[in-house]
C-alpha cells in the first residue's frame, strides 16, 4: 500500500510539472490555472462594468413589467436580441402575471447601441399583427410552450443544417422538461424535437440555456434546478438553494453527463439565472453571469432605499418580493462543470435610485458583444446589458454596460509592485501580444524562463523595457527583438514584472 502510494504521488507531481500547450490561443488572468505564484504585491483583482444608457424599455402593450431573460448574439453584420415579455401587475395583496399572455419578442441593432422593436406581422395581440412578437406560450404539436422563459442562440455547430440555424430553448408547461425549437431566419419557429429534453431533471423555472461547445464539440446546456425537495408533473414542492445543473449532449436530444455544478472557493448562495456561454475571444474558457439572490430584513436601511411604497406592495404578496434583492455576479471555467465563481458582486444595484435595489433588477442578459468606444480612438470594448425597474412603473429597462476587452479580471499590483511567474507551459507563434494598463508612473516587465526557471539569455527581465500604457495587444520585445520562434514548442516559464500595472491577457501570435 505505502509503495502505490508512492507511486500515485510520483505521478501526480510528473502531470502537475508537465508544461500546459496553450498554443496561440489567448489567455486571460481570470483564474489560477497558468499561475504558480505571485511575489510581491500582486493579485488577481475582480473588475466592475461601468453604467451607460439604457437601451431599451419594454413598455409596449404586449410587453410589461415582468419582461426580461434577454439574450443578446451577434449575427453577420448586426445584433439580435430576444426576450419574455411579461406584464405583472401588482394590487389588492395579489400578484396577476395573466393581464396577456407570455410573449417571447424580439429587437435588432446596427451597432448594439441602438435599438429597435421591429414589426414582424407574424402573431396576433389584440387583434392586431403590428408587433415583435416571434413565439408564443401556445401548442405547437405535441409541445405546450412557456414562451416566458427563452434563451435563442445562433448554432455555431458547422453540421447544424439551415433550417435549424437558429435555436430556441424554452420551459415545457406541461410535462415537466424543456423544449428545443428550430428556425431558418431566427423569427419562425417550428419544433426540434417532438418531446421534451431533460425530462425531471430540474425545476426550469428561470433562463435556461444551451449551446455548442467548439472546443469539445458538442452541446452543453444549464439549467435551473433544487437540491432537495419535489419538482415534478405533478407537484412543485422545491427546497433549498437554487442551483445550477449541467449537461452536453452529441445532438440536443439525448443528454449526458448531467451534474450540478462545483464552486471554487465561493459559499453556498443562491443563483436565480447562469448566462454562461463561450468568450469569444478565448472559446476554451466558459464565462458566465449568474444573479445572486438574497432575502434581506426588513431594516431601517431597507426602508430607506428608492421605491418604498412599491416593495411595500410586494411585500404585501409575499415578503421576499419587496425584502428580496438581485445582482450580478462573475464566474469562469475551463471544463465547464468546476467554476471560479467570484464572491465580490460583478454588478452591484449602483446608486440607490427609482428601479434598483429591487427583486428582478440586475440580471444581466445571456450574451456580451463588441461595440464601438463613446472614446473617440478607444477601439472596441464588451457591452453587457441588464434589467431594472422589474416589477416598476410602464415596463422592464435594458441598460446597457461596458467593459474593456477581456477586462474581467486583471492580475493587478500596486504602487509597491509585485511578479507573476506562471507553471511551465509551451506555445506557438513568434511574438508575444499584451493586453495591460498602467498609470503613467507605473509599468510591466516581461521575462521568459526556461521550465526550471532560470533566465533565457536575450529574454531577461533587464532586456525587456519597461512598458507603460493602456493597450489590448501590445508587441513586447527584448532588445528591440519580439522574436520569439525559436522558443517556440519549448517549455518555458513567463515572469511578468508589474507596478501599479494591470494585466489581462496574453497571447502569443
Amino acid at each position: 500500500m505505502k509503495w502505490l502510494l508512492h507511486v500515485l504521488l510520483i505521478s501526480a507531481v510528473s502531470v502537475v510539472a508537465a508544461p500546459v500547450e496553450i498554443g496561440s490561443r489567448r489567455e486571460l488572468m481570470i483564474d489560477d490555472f497558468l499561475i504558480e505564484k505571485f511575489e510581491g504585491e500582486i493579485g488577481l483583482r475582480l473588475h466592475n462594468p461601468n453604467a451607460k444608457e439604457v437601451v431599451l424599455v419594454h413598455d409596449a402593450p404586449w410587453e410589461g413589467t415582468g419582461s426580461g431573460y434577454h439574450s443578446i448574439f451577434k449575427d453577420g453584420d448586426f445584433y439580435r436580441m430576444y426576450y419574455k415579455s411579461v406584464h405583472i401587475d401588482l394590487s389588492e395583496g395579489k400578484l396577476n402575471t395573466g393581464t396577456h399572455p407570455r410573449f417571447c419578442s424580439y429587437a435588432e441593432s446596427k451597432d448594439g447601441i441602438h435599438w429597435e422593436k421591429p414589426t414582424l406581422n407574424l402573431h396576433e395581440f389584440n387583434g392586431s399583427k403590428e408587433n415583435n412578437i416571434t413565439i408564443t406560450s401556445d401548442s405547437m404539436g405535441q409541445l405546450n410552450l412557456d414562451a416566458a422563459h427563452p434563451a435563442i442562440f445562433k448554432d455555431s455547430n458547422p453540421e447544424a443544417p439551415k433550417e435549424a440555424l437558429y435555436k430556441a430553448i424554452l420551459r415545457s408547461r406541461e410535462p415537466n422538461g424543456l423544449i428545443v425549437l428550430k428556425s431558418a431566419n431566427g423569427l419562425s419557429w417550428s419544433p426540434f424535437i417532438d418531446r421534451p429534453i431533460l425530462r425531471l431533471s430540474g425545476a426550469f423555472d428561470s433562463q435556461n440555456l444551451a449551446f455548442w461547445d467548439p472546443h469539445i464539440q458538442m452541446y452543453r446546456a444549464y439549467w435551473r434546478t433544487f437540491p432537495d425537495g419535489i419538482v415534478s408533473d405533478t407537484e412543485w414542492k422545491p427546497k433549498g438553494n437554487r442551483s445550477i445543473s449541467t449537461g452536453v449532449s452529441a445532438d440536443l436530444k439525448v443528454w449526458e453527463e448531467l451534474t450540478d455544478l462545483v464552486y471554487e472557493d465561493s459559499y453556498p448562495q443562491q443563483m436565480y439565472t447562469n448566462g454562461i456561454h463561450p468568450y469569444h475571444r478565448a472559446t476554451h474558457i466558459l464565462i458566465g453571469f449568474p444573479t445572486r439572490y438574497l432575502e434581506r430584513a426588513n431594516t431601517t436601511s431597507m426602508e430607506a432605499l428608492p421605491d418604498s411604497e412599491n416593495r411595500k406592495i410586494r411585500a404585501a404578496v409575499n415578503s421576499r418580493y419587496g425584502h428580496a434583492l438581485s445582482e450580478g455576479l462573475f464566474m469562469s471555467s475551463r471544463n465547464g462543470t468546476q467554476f471560479k465563481r467570484w464572491n465580490e458582486a460583478f454588478l452591484r444595484p449602483g446608486p440607490e435610485r427609482p428601479g434598483t435595489w429591487l427583486y428582478g433588477s440586475h440580471y444581466l442578459a445571456w450574451g456580451l458583444i463588441e461595440t464601438e468606444s463613446d472614446l473617440p480612438g478607444a477601439g472596441k470594448e464588451l457591452s453587457l446589458y441588464a434589467q431594472e425597474n422589474y416589477w416598476h412603473g410602464a415596463g422592464t429597462a435594458l441598460r446597457r454596460y461596458t467593459l474593456r476587452l477581456d477586462g474581467f479580471v486583471s492580475a493587478s499590483a500596486n504602487w509597491e509592485g509585485g511578479k507573476l511567474i506562471t507553471k511551465p507551459l509551451t506555445f506557438t507563434g513568434n511574438q508575444l501580444n499584451l493586453n495591460f494598463a498602467t498609470s503613467a508612473a507605473g509599468h510591466i516587465r516581461v521575462e521568459i524562463q526556461s521550465a526550471e526557471g532560470d533566465p533565457i539569455p536575450g529574454f531577461s527581465i533587464e532586456d525587456c523595457p519597461h512598458y507603460f500604457g493602456d493597450s489590448v495587444a501590445k508587441k513586447i520585445s527584448w532588445n528591440n527583438q519580439p522574436d520569439l520562434g525559436a522558443l517556440a514548442e519549448q517549455p518555458v516559464k513567463i515572469m511578468f514584472e508589474l507596478k501599479n500595472a494591470d494585466l489581462y491577457a496574453f497571447r502569443f501570435q
